[in-house]
This record gives C-alpha cells, structure tokens and sequence, in this order.
C-alpha cells in the first residue's frame, strides 16, 4: 500500500486544465506540475497559456499550451482530437474556464451576456466532460480509477450572491452536472467532483472584492476574516485529482474560509 504522501504524487498522468492563463486556473496547473503530472493548459488565446506553460517548463515541469474557447464545440473536439492523437490517454481533466461579463440585478442583464456566460460555463464543462471520459473510459485503470474530473464550481452555486444572479445559476448547474456524471461515470473507474471556492482574491473576483459594500458584507460571514488565495484552491485540485481521493466522487468541496 502505497505512503499517505505518495498517493498525491500524479508522476506519469497527463492532466487537462482549462482557463489555466491566471488565477484559480494557473494555481491548480502549478499544484498538478509539482506532484509530477505533465500538463495541457488552455485558454482562449493561447499566448495567455503560453506563458504559463513556459514558466513551468523552466521550472523543470512538461506543459503544453492550446488555445480553446470553451464556448464553441468546434475548439473543444479539436482540443480532445489532439490530445487522443498527440498523447492517447488523458488522467486529469480540470473544468476551470469560465467567464462572467455581468455584473447586476438579474432583471437587467443583456440576453446576449446571459446565452455566453451559460455557453461558456455550463455548456463548454459539460462537452469537456463528455470528451474525457470517453478517452477516460479506453484506458488502463490505475490507483484513483481510470480518471478523476474535477469542476470549478462556486459558493454562488449553493448560495446566490448579490450582482452575480446569472453566475450563479451557471455554477448551481455545474454542481448538478458534477453528480449526474459522478453517478453515470462510477461503472467505468471515472470519478467526478467539485470544488466550489469562496471569494478569491484573483482578477476574475475583483468586481466583488473592490465593491466595499459586497466585500465589507463578505468578510462579516468568512469565519477566517480573509479572502482566499489561489493556491489554496490548487491544494484541493490535487487532492481530488490523485489517488488520495480514491474514495471520493459526486463530492463538492467547499473552499471558503467558512462562508456558508
């Protein structure tokens, strides 16, 4: 039986992470390098990726930049075309891209605004979902199942915040997305969780965090006192996505500093 330490080691395992330009996306593409996992990022212009990609390759690690928009079908088959061509086998699928162009009352987003935010995040995780685990599914089992898919979810998801209505919504479907495909993927050695982080102090979050009113109110209900720090989502990424999950899957993991 393998040490409690070396079932977070990913050395040999090929992960995808999706939006791993920034942020949360760039923290969990660090955390999966250093436990020796060679990495696929995207984002949707591939300079962005690239530059991640570099900076881990110069730290001794194997990354690949692609560019996707996890918008539109046709870039995401060609992401997974490549990846069963060039690598034929996929251990990690991170969902991390998202996007959130509104920030308001519900009442008057744009239905423009609304359609891309739910392409984006609900849409594109489901079609990544359904890529991988079909390459998933071909493969040899391993310690941890023959894949671990990890979602990027949200506090949002299981409580509404105030100017991020439709976000929410999205996020409250990438959890109910999660379970049904933890449930349907059990049978084939696949597991599928998520993540639903708090206010993260990141580019992405500053609309909440630079708003003081939402910040100030946040603050009062996160026990720690604290926003988060990307790093901190890029541990739990890790545990998910190794074998020191083996038992884990349908599970959503709140990172929040206490907020619900």
């Amino acid at each position: 039986m393998p040490s409690a330490l070396d079932s977070f080691r990913l050395d040999g395992r090929l992960a995808l992470v999706t939006g791993a330009s920034r942020g949360i996306g760039q923290a969990i593409a660090t955390a999966l390098a250093e436990a020796g996992a060679e990495l696929v990022l995207t984002s949707r212009k591939v300079e962005a990726a690239q530059a991640v990609a570099s900076a881990l390759e110069q730290a001794g690690h194997r990354a690949t930049a692609i560019a996707c928009h996890n918008g539109r079908e046709s870039d995401i088959d060609a992401l997974f075309g490549r990846i069963r061509s060039e690598w034929g086998r996929l251990d990690v699928l991170v969902n991390n891209a998202a996007t959130n162009p509104l920030f308001g009352p519900m009442s008057m987003a744009d239905q423009g605004a609304i359609t891309k935010t739910f392409e984006v995040n609900v849409n594109g995780m489901l079609f990544c979902t359904q890529r991988a685990a079909a390459i998933m599914a071909d493969q040899a089992e391993r310690p941890g199942g023959r894949g671990s898919i990890v979602n990027i979810a949200s506090v949002a998801g299981l409580e509404p915040m105030p100017g991020i209505g439709v976000y929410s919504a999205t996020k409250a479907a990438v959890i109910n997305l999660t379970r049904g495909f933890a449930n349907e993927l059990a049978a084939a050695g696949i597991r599928v969780n998520a993540i639903a982080p708090g206010l993260v102090e990141t580019k992405f979050a500053a609309a909440l965090i630079e708003t003081p009113e939402i910040a100030e109110q946040a603050l009062r209900r996160i026990p720690l006192g604290r926003f988060g720090q990307p790093h901190a989502i890029g541990g739990a990424a890790l545990f998910l996505a190794s074998a020191a999950s083996s038992y884990v899957t349908g599970s959503v993991l709140v990172v929040s500093g206490g907020y619900l």
